[in-house]
């Protein structure tokens, strides 16, 4: 499973100096102006909660299949977290690149820094979960791992490491589509219970959906989406 190792080559090698957190004053309050009156702010923010249907399953295997995409995408999510964290910090070291020979200087140090780091991680995953984080990587940055790949290699190594997969029954232009593949809806379920949960940490998605919306579609008794 070497080719695992490409598709998160948007991994930088970035040196970043830690900057310590300064606590704020406690005696600040903020303000809201209205009609000209600066009326205290004193109450607190709270995150939108979502509410989540009750879990139902057709029978023992149906639950068995989802507590097992369920542990497979938990261990995969960080990765493809990772992954559009490092794209971003990626872009904006290129764009402050002026050359185009720094610019592929740089794109080799992290060429390397992945290899060095983060493929023996990836190597272990399996061919479904692979997949899954194939899905993931796409539903995190809006773009596909083929893609990714390309825009960091080339288009030839790209389509090499895409043939290398399809061997293992792996796509890397595969999208993650839970309005149309009903895994990718379980997915997307999967994660946002986990959030709700705290076990795993929520970061906005680049792919757009609305959640009830898809439950709708997928659960409704009168819908056959099987």
């Amino acid at each position: 499973m070497n080719f695992l190792k490409y598709i998160c080559v948007l991994f930088p090698l970035l040196a970043m100096a830690q900057i310590g957190d300064i606590e704020p004053d406690s005696t600040d309050v903020k303000y809201i102006i209205i009609e000209g009156d600066s009326i205290p702010r004193t109450a607190i923010d709270l995150d939108e909660v979502m509410l989540l249907h009750e879990l139902k399953f057709d029978g023992k295997e149906d639950r068995i299949r989802y507590l097992i995409l369920r542990r497979k995408t938990i261990k995969v999510y960080p990765y493809a977290k990772m992954a559009a964290e490092r794209l971003d910090s990626m872009n904006k070291r290129l764009a402050s690149i002026e050359k185009k020979r720094h610019k592929r200087k740089y794109a080799k140090r992290v060429q390397k820094y992945i290899e060095g780091e983060f493929s023996d991680e990836l190597k272990k995953l399996t061919r479904t979960e692979g997949q899954i984080l194939v899905k993931l990587i796409h539903r995190q940055t809006g773009e596909t791992a083929f893609n990714l790949v390309k825009e960091l290699r080339n288009g030839w190594r790209a389509f090499w490491y895409n043939t290398t997969a399809s061997m293992f029954d792996i796509s890397l232009k595969r999208e993650f589509d839970p309005l149309n593949v009903k895994e990718d809806y379980l997915i997307e379920d999967i994660l946002q219970r986990n959030f709700q949960s705290g076990r795993l940490e929520r970061q906005k998605s680049a792919t757009k959906y609305d959640f009830f919306d898809l439950t709708n579609k997928w659960l409704k008794p009168t819908t056959n989406n099987q």
